[in-house]
């Protein structure tokens, strides 16, 4: 009987606010929905939790209801339109700093029920540095950094790297440009972040996914809390998200990689003892 193939576990993270990083997950999972994957989205940011508003939908529970074995994990999840499952997180994520030993037990064994949910996992973290963050990014072998061009987007997607790669030994990011005009832009940015990373940091490896252009489509799906693949499904923005979804779906784990669930879960709750 072969070994049971564990769900990819992805974090989307920004050095700053205001990249379109919950929106990029939204899309990508609505693209990785309609090419067969299974998605489930696990909403990690704290302060600004919103996947739910992205999708129309209004969740009568939380994480914390998991935490405190009010409700099982199947019970807290909403699912949207297009078949992806959403975990809200709001507030909840901020105890897990301070869980007992029985709650990080109760939680873990709901977790494990993902396995049998999803082929691939994405984690919506908050912007910044924060100890949240940097452990949900650190759990997640595979991570996603969405930056602009724009020069303070640039310096704190590098301060978060660097962060990572010294303090959690994360060497390998991914690198989404949102919102460029042309791809030259779009591998400026790269060329920069990258050239910085070779310079003062040591086998660090960033690799370009993908961009996505500055589009009026996008910025309307965006007004009315809607999703592009929705509203205008052969946009620039919408094909251009695609294409990086196919990519992503399509291509294998990072070699060597231990980014999946179990190893999501163990390596979080580790760090957060």
């Amino acid at each position: 009987m072969g070994r049971k193939k564990l769900p990819r576990v992805i974090a989307v993270t920004s050095g700053k606010g205001g990249v379109g990083k919950t929106n990029i997950v939204g899309n990508m999972a609505v693209s990785l929905s309609r090419m067969g994957k299974r998605v489930v989205i696990i909403d990690a940011d704290v302060g600004l939790a919103n996947v739910d508003i992205i999708f129309n939908l209004r969740p009568e529970y939380s994480i914390r209801h998991v935490i405190s074995s009010e409700k099982t994990l199947e019970q807290v999840m909403v699912e949207s339109d297009h078949g992806i499952k959403i975990l809200p997180g709001g507030s909840g994520f901020s105890d897990l700093t301070q869980l007992t030993e029985g709650e990080k037990l109760n939680l873990l064994s709901e977790f494990e029920t993902l396995s049998d949910l999803a082929d691939i996992i994405f984690v919506d973290t908050g912007a910044g540095i924060s100890s949240n963050v940097l452990y949900f990014n650190s759990a997640c072998d595979e991570c996603i950094v969405i930056s602009t061009k724009e020069p303070t987007s640039i310096t704190d997607a590098y301060a978060m790297m660097k962060v990572m790669s010294r303090e959690y030994g994360t060497k390998y990011f991914k690198l989404i440009v949102n919102m460029v005009d042309s791809v030259a832009d779009a591998k400026r940015v790269y060329a920069s972040l990258s050239g910085a990373l070779d310079k003062f940091l040591k086998n660090v490896v960033l690799e370009y996914a993908g961009h996505i252009p500055f589009d009026r489509q996008l910025q309307k799906a965006v007004q009315k809390r809607g999703l592009v693949m929705d509203t205008a499904p052969d946009s620039l923005s919408a094909n251009a998200i695609k294409d990086i979804a196919f990519t992503l779906g399509n291509g294998p784990s990072r070699p060597n990689s231990e980014g999946n669930l179990n190893f999501f879960m163990s390596k979080m709750f580790h760090t957060a003892t």
